[in-house]
């Protein structure tokens, strides 16, 4: 290969980089977004919530701290593993639910897009972390397991995806809230 085609591959990948940089400096924007349509679209999705649900209302409490680090990157990597575990939470055993299906789908795609955003902005360097974000990580995952093994205590009942409907939109505002401080 001649040293011209050598400097247009190098050209190549500059352009690249310089365009991939400029789409994660506006993540955060495309984040509020985003969440700002995942809120509307959750409570799209069902009815206010129903009466006869508020006596099995708990408590999940929601790792706060994990979205509390000064770094930018440690927030996106945070976001991204609450953004996989609602995916995954709103992708199973929704017969009961009753919820409206197009909403549903919308709000799976939003979540999907803005994991792969992220996954494309953040690096994730699993073997570079350390304690505290390892902390983090497990914190999140048992929060999210509480809500998961709610669910399926009450058999993935009505009252149960409501309830998790209420805390996912908990969630996201917590985020919404942290992203528009960054």
């Amino acid at each position: 290969m001649n040293a011209f085609g050598l400097i247009q591959i190098g050209l190549i990948l500059l352009c690249t980089t310089i365009i991939c940089s400029h789409q994660c400096n506006h993540l955060l924007l495309q984040q509020r977004k985003a969440i700002e349509n995942s809120l509307r679209l959750l409570d799209k999705m069902g009815k206010n919530f129903p009466q006869q649900c508020l006596r099995e209302k708990t408590s999940f409490r929601f790792p706060k701290q994990v979205l509390q680090p000064r770094q930018k990157e440690t927030v996106r990597v945070a976001i991204e593993e609450i953004f996989q575990h609602i995916f995954y939470i709103f992708s199973k055993n929704l017969t009961l639910a009753a919820w409206d299906g197009t909403a549903l789908d919308q709000f799976q795609n939003g979540l999907y897009q803005q994991i792969e955003q992220l996954e494309a902005c953040v690096i994730k360097k699993h073997t570079h972390y350390c304690w505290s974000k390892e902390v983090s990580r497990l914190k999140l995952k048992k929060y999210f397991q509480k809500i998961d093994s709610f669910l399926k205590d009450k058999q993935h009942n009505l009252c149960s995806w409501e309830i998790s409907r209420a805390e996912m939109r908990r969630c996201l505002q917590l985020i919404d809230k942290v992203t528009r401080k960054l």
